[in-house]
């Protein structure tokens, strides 16, 4: 269950870029800020959603949105997903745990039977004041990062 709901302000979370330097969300704030949880780095789902976001990551960049991924593997992990990959978009570790659940997309998971923990895939779009404008819960990856795009372009 999501715990943020439109209208709410961009949490004020600290997350680790794959560099190891600090990413504060609300220091996004002034642009329009896409921020997606994906579960794991280097699977077959989230290595093709970072992969679309990247290929997009021009075109978000040009209407001025930024867009970060959040997983909770580290930093040195990201670094290697995102060379094997060369990909484009701005990843960020969630370690701690505290993005996950300040977003609520720390959940309870089923596999095979098997009941564990884990991160929802989602996205959340947040306009230049920082307000959330629209949220993704449990995204497929097919089409999401254009239509995500295309809801940053309709924010204008």
């Amino acid at each position: 269950m999501m715990t943020i709901e439109i209208g709410a302000a961009l949490p004020d979370v600290e997350l680790a870029s794959a560099e190891g330097a600090t990413i504060r969300l609300r220091d996004y704030v002034g642009q329009p800020l896409v921020v997606y949880f994906y579960p794991k780095d280097d699977t077959s789902g989230c290595t093709r959603e970072a992969q679309d976001f990247s290929a997009l990551s021009d075109d978000f960049r040009a209407i001025g949105c930024a867009v970060l991924g959040v997983s909770r593997d580290g930093p040195a992990k990201h670094r290697k997903f995102i060379a094997k990959y060369d990909l484009t978009v701005t990843l960020a570790s969630d370690e701690s745990g505290t993005a996950s659940e300040a977003f609520g997309v720390w959940v309870e998971k089923q596999l095979y039977g098997r009941k564990y923990m884990g991160i929802e895939r989602s996205t959340w779009l947040f306009d230049a004041a920082g307000v959330l404008q629209r949220s993704w819960p449990r995204v497929r990856v097919a089409g999401h990062a254009a239509e995500v795009l295309e809801a940053v372009r309709a924010l204008r």
